[in-house]
């Protein structure tokens, strides 16, 4: 909570918005996420709203939003379809009740059990993951220039209903709010910078200032290279941005020159490449990088570049592991541990 203050705390902190099952259980084997966060040292609990989804074919699901997904055997299903197509679909549509019954079962009972020992955190959206995932993301790129008003109306939708949930989690005692919502591929942002002015940044403005309102910091995730979005990004008031994609061009040090004063960072071991085909000692290696980068004066949680997903190979995330507790300590002093042979340890 210090990290996203902007202050610096007595060691760099570091979780992950997701670790897959197969990395999780290579390392502790039966562990749920909650019991390895607890086992690893884990800096925050991560939870969300409890929907209810039903079973439409053999690896399909429909949940209470209409959307369908896909179980592709990852730790999180493949969005497939939704139920808007046109501005009669919008107005005829309900979306989830924020206060139905057992909605936030999970977090009340993560709160009951780590309140003020583990930063809690809920995830929402912000405006692009619900629109998307109610038209179908070809549709909705397409609607930015066909159908304005109907982009518009999904995004305001979006906004609404997220203010809501959030309004239910400030109630409940989470600690911080974190938003997945991609804006950007590898190449660049999904809509130009200028639509982007106009059809997103006022509902993410208004959306991070409810949130920051009722007491809850916002830390962004948005992949990809999203460097021609970034000022506007910040000026919406969030508190951290992740995770930094390396492999998308983004470079955590820059960024935090030019923008720590604003905001804190969160990333950026590089897991499409180094957590995944590098050796134990190139994962330390980038990791000290991170921190050399962006750990002075505090305002950095270390972690991957976007999560520990299946094709991580378990050594490495051990490796970045202990390399964040071994060289994460304040005062940074990287030299002084190196030149005590701590990194012998990982040759």
């Amino acid at each position: 909570m210090r990290v996203l203050r902007r202050e610096e705390p007595d060691r760099v902190p570091h979780f992950e918005w997701i670790i897959d099952r197969k990395v999780r259980e290579a390392i502790c084997p039966g562990c749920t996420m909650e019991e390895f966060t607890l086992r690893m040292g884990l800096d925050a609990i991560l939870t969300g709203a409890d929907y209810q989804k039903e079973r439409i074919g053999q690896r399909q699901y429909r949940n209470e939003w209409g959307m369908i997904s896909e179980d592709g055997g990852e730790e999180h299903s493949v969005p497939m379809g939704g139920p808007i197509q046109t501005m009669q679909d919008l107005k005829r549509y309900e979306a989830p009740d924020a206060r139905a019954a057992g909605r936030w079962a999970s977090l009340e009972r993560v709160v009951k059990r780590y309140k003020g020992k583990l930063a809690i955190g809920v995830h929402l959206n912000d405006v692009v993951t619900i629109p998307r995932n109610l038209m179908g993301f070809e549709n909705l790129l397409m609607a930015f220039a066909a159908e304005p008003e109907l982009v518009r109306a999904l995004v305001e939708l979006s906004v609404e209903v997220n203010l809501e949930l959030a309004s239910e989690v400030a109630r409940r005692g989470a600690d911080f709010v974190f938003t997945g919502d991609d804006y950007a591929s590898h190449q660049g942002p999904f809509v130009s910078p200028g639509m982007f002015r106009e059809f997103l940044y006022p509902g993410l403005k208004r959306l991070v200032g409810g949130v920051k309102a009722m007491g809850l910091p916002i830390i962004k995730h948005t992949d990809g290279n999203i460097s021609s979005l970034l000022e506007m990004i910040v000026e919406t008031g969030i508190d951290c941005l992740d995770p930094i994609e390396p492999a998308a061009g983004m470079d955590i040090g820059a960024i935090k020159r030019q923008y720590g004063g604003r905001i804190a960072v969160k990333g950026n071991v590089d897991c499409a490449q180094t957590l995944t085909f590098g050796t134990e000692r190139e994962v330390v290696e980038e990791t000290k990088a991170v921190i050399r980068k962006a750990a002075e004066g505090g305002g950095l949680i270390v972690s991957s570049s976007n999560s520990i997903h299946s094709g991580v190979r378990p050594g490495n995330y051990l490796a970045m592991w202990n390399a964040i507790r071994m060289y994460g300590r304040y005062p940074i002093n990287l030299e002084a541990w190196d030149d005590a042979g701590v990194t012998a340890a990982f040759a």
